[in-house]
C-alpha cells in the first residue's frame, strides 16, 4: 500500500503572526530606505490583495512622519475585463481611496485603460484585427502593458527612479520561477531585482516564495486593510471554479482554489474562459454572462475565418504560405456583424443584469466613435453605417455629429454607385476608396503623394476575387523563383508576366 506524499506545512512550520510581522518590518525597512517612489501592481486578484495588504499594514506601523514618500497603486482596466472582477476591483478601488485619506496613508489608487485607438474593439472591428492567437497577440502589449508602462515611466521622469511591488510568485509556474531566479542573481540590493523592460526601476516580490495555500491563509485570517471583505474575495474565487470548491486551508492536504484564472472575456488564446463559465454554471444569478460567453466562442470559431477575412493583408498585398493565401483583416461585412452582435449582447446583457451592473458598458460611446471614424476616413466605407447599426440593435440614436459634409459621397447615394459596379464588390471598394483619397488629398495644399495613394489602392482592387488572387501570386511565384512564403504586389506594368524575366 503506498503512502500518500506529504505537503510542507504551511510556511514552514513557522506561523502566521510570525511571518507578517517580519515581512511587514522588511516591507517598512525597504520603504524608509530612500525617497523612490513605490507602485503597486493590483489586480484585485488574491496575490495582489496580499500584497497590496502587507504594504498597508506595514505603512500603518510606521510614525506619520515616515510616510514621506508616495505609494502608487495601479489597476488596468482592459475594458473587456470579467464584468465581475471589473466591479469587484474598482470597488476596491474606491473603498480604499477612503480608507487611506482617513488613515492619513500616502496611498494612491489609479485605475489606468488603454487609450481609445488600442482598446479591443476598436482594433478588432475598427481596424480589423482577427481576434487574438498565440503568434499574432497583439492586444496584450496594447490594452495591458502600455498603460502601465505609461504611468510607470512618468512616475521614473518625475523622480527618476522607481520601485515596483509585485505579486509574482514561484509557485504560479516552472516558467515564472526560472525567471525570477534569474532576476534574483542580478540584484542590486536585497530583495529587490532589476526590470528589463523598464528603465530606472527595480522589482520587489515579497510573497515571491509563498505557495497558494499560504497566500489563503493570510487573507482568510487577516482582515483586509482597507475594509474590502477578502471572503468575497474567497467567495469570488470559489465561484470561478468548475467544481464550485475553494475551501479554506485548514492542514497540509487542504487544496485551494489559486488555479481560479480570470481575464479579459474575449480571450482567444485560451481554450474556454473557465471562470466565467464556472460562474455562469455555479450561481444562477450570473447567468446573464451567457451572451459574453457565446459571443466569445463565435471569435474563437476558427472554422469561419475563410468567410470572415479578406485575402488581401492590411496594406492590400495578397501573401502566400506553402502556397495558400494568408487570410488578412476582417472584412467590412464581417465587422459589421462583430458589432451588432456585440450590440445585441450588450443590450441582452442589460436586460438581464442584476441592478448593480444594468447599465454594463461592453463597449463604450468613444470606442464607437473612433470605429466609425476608422471605418469612414481610413477604410473609405463612406456608407458610414455605424450609427445606423447602432440605431437598429440598441433603438437609440448615435450619440455623434452628421458626417455627410464630411463625406465624398452622401451615404444616401452609395447604393447607385453600387449598382453602377453591377455587383462587383472589390470593384466597388476599389472605385470608393479612391474618391476617399480623391477627397482627403483635395483638402491639402500640396497634393504631393496623390498618385501613389491611387496605385496603391488600384493594386488593392486589381484581382477579380480570391482565386484570381492565388493564381495570379502563384505564376508570379513560379516566374520568379519565390519561397514558399512570398508577398505579391499586384502592378499593372508586371504584366504580361514575361516582363519579369
Amino acid at each position: 500500500m503506498s503512502i500518500p506524499a506529504q505537503t510542507a506545512a504551511p510556511f514552514q512550520g513557522r506561523s502566521l503572526s510570525d511571518v507578517v510581522s517580519e515581512l511587514t518590518e522588511e516591507v517598512r525597512e525597504l520603504y524608509t530606505a530612500d525617497e523612490v517612489p513605490w507602485v503597486v501592481g493590483y489586480s484585485g486578484g488574491k496575490d495582489s490583495t496580499a500584497v497590496l495588504q502587507l504594504v498597508w499594514l506595514a505603512l500603518k506601523g510606521l510614525p506619520a512622519e515616515q510616510r514621506t514618500k508616495p505609494v502608487y497603486v495601479i489597476s488596468t482596466d482592459t475594458l473587456v475585463e470579467n464584468p465581475v472582477v471589473a466591479l469587484w476591483v474598482s470597488q476596491s478601488l474606491d473603498t480604499m481611496k477612503k480608507a487611506a485619506e482617513e488613515q492619513g496613508l500616502p496611498i494612491e489608487p489609479h485605475r489606468l485603460t488603454p487609450k481609445v485607438e488600442d482598446t479591443f474593439w476598436v482594433n478588432l472591428i475598427g481596424r480589423g484585427y482577427p481576434a487574438p492567437r498565440p503568434k499574432f497577440r497583439w492586444c496584450t502589449e496594447r490594452m495591458k502593458i502600455k498603460p502601465s508602462n505609461t504611468f510607470i515611466r512618468k512616475v521614473v521622469r518625475r523622480h527618476g527612479e522607481a520601485i515596483l511591488v509585485l505579486g509574482i510568485r514561484k509557485a504560479e509556474s516552472q516558467a515564472r520561477a526560472r525567471a525570477m531566479a534569474k532576476h534574483e542573481k542580478r540584484r542590486v540590493r536585497d530583495r529587490l531585482s532589476p526590470n528589463g523592460n523598464l528603465p530606472n526601476s527595480l522589482v520587489y516580490s515579497p510573497i515571491e516564495d509563498w505557495t497558494n495555500d499560504e497566500v489563503w491563509m493570510f487573507l482568510m485570517q487577516e482582515d483586509n486593510a482597507w475594509g474590502h471583505d477578502n471572503q468575497d474575495l474567497l467567495a469570488m474565487y470559489q465561484g470561478a471554479s468548475s467544481d464550485s470548491e475553494c475551501p479554506l486551508v485548514v492542514d497540509d492536504s487542504t487544496p485551494s482554489c489559486g488555479d481560479s484564472r480570470f481575464g479579459c472575456w474575449t480571450c482567444t488564446l485560451v481554450d474556454q474562459d473557465k471562470s466565467m463559465t464556472a460562474m455562469v454554471q455555479n450561481d444562477k444569478e450570473k447567468k446573464w454572462m451567457r451572451p459574453l460567453l457565446r459571443l466569445r466562442d463565435e471569435l474563437d470559431d476558427v472554422s469561419k475565418e475563410g468567410e470572415t477575412r479578406d485575402f488581401r493583408r492590411m496594406n492590400g498585398r495578397v501573401q502566400l504560405f506553402h502556397d495558400e493565401v494568408i487570410r488578412g483583416p476582417y472584412t467590412q461585412e464581417a465587422r459589421e456583424k462583430w458589432l451588432r452582435k456585440l450590440l445585441e449582447a450588450q443590450t441582452k446583457v442589460r436586460s438581464r443584469a442584476p441592478e448593480h451592473v444594468r447599465n454594463i458598458e461592453l463597449i463604450t460611446i468613444e470606442e464607437l466613435k473612433m470605429i466609425r471614424r476608422l471605418w469612414v476616413f481610413n477604410k473609405h466605407e463612406v456608407e458610414d453605417s455605424l450609427p445606423r447599426i447602432y440605431e437598429e440593435e440598441t433603438g437609440e440614436k448615435f450619440p455623434d455629429a452628421d458626417l455627410d459634409e464630411q463625406l465624398v459621397i452622401r451615404a444616401s447615394e452609395i447604393e447607385l454607385l453600387r449598382e453602377i459596379c453591377d455587383g462587383d464588390e472589390i470593384h466597388f471598394g476599389m472605385v470608393r476608396e479612391l474618391m476617399g483619397v480623391d477627397r482627403e488629398f483635395r483638402t491639402k495644399t500640396r497634393r504631393k503623394g496623390l498618385f501613389d495613394a491611387f496605385e496603391k489602392v488600384i493594386e488593392k482592387g486589381y484581382y477579380e476575387n480570391k482565386d484570381d488572387a492565388l493564381e495570379f501570386a502563384l505564376r508570379k511565384k513560379e516566374v520568379r523563383g519565390g519561397n514558399a512564403q512570398t508577398e505579391i504586389s499586384a502592378k499593372p506594368e508586371a504584366l504580361p508576366l514575361e516582363q519579369d524575366k
